[in-house]
């Protein structure tokens, strides 16, 4: 469950990683700080495409999960060192076109007042 300590902790991070599998866009949501930015993998500017404000956040992640319904993070690790963290995952999904996805990624998080204020997410494109 998300914390309102100051200090964020690995489990902080495994918690926001299951919410992700568990498709709780509330819950996700509970861990983000009301000043945040989101930076998907994807998009067409240098860093993808960028959510900024909690509730541009809140409609980027719904777009990722609205992408792939069955979409799991799994194999994940994580390291918090002061205001910044990394989890590193495996991203299991069926593509719209009936495909099946398998790609390693990782997200860098920057911190605030115990919560995520920048998620920014990078993974491996298969060709």
């Amino acid at each position: 469950m998300a914390t309102s300590i100051d200090e964020v902790t690995i489990e902080f991070l495994q918690d926001f990683a299951a919410a992700w599998t568990a498709h709780d866009l509330d819950k996700l949501m509970s861990f983000m700080h009301r000043d945040c930015t989101f930076k998907l993998s994807a998009g067409p500017d240098q860093d993808g495409a960028s959510f900024v404000g909690y509730e541009n956040v809140q409609a980027g992640y719904a777009k990722v999960l609205e992408m792939f319904p069955d979409g799991s993070w799994g194999d994940d690790s994580h390291f918090v060192a002061g205001d910044r963290g990394v989890s590193e995952w495996t991203f299991r999904a069926t593509g719209a076109d009936g495909s099946q996805v398998e790609v390693d990624g990782c997200d860098i998080f920057h911190f605030k007042d115990g919560k995520i204020s920048v998620k920014n997410s990078f993974r491996k494109i298969r060709s």
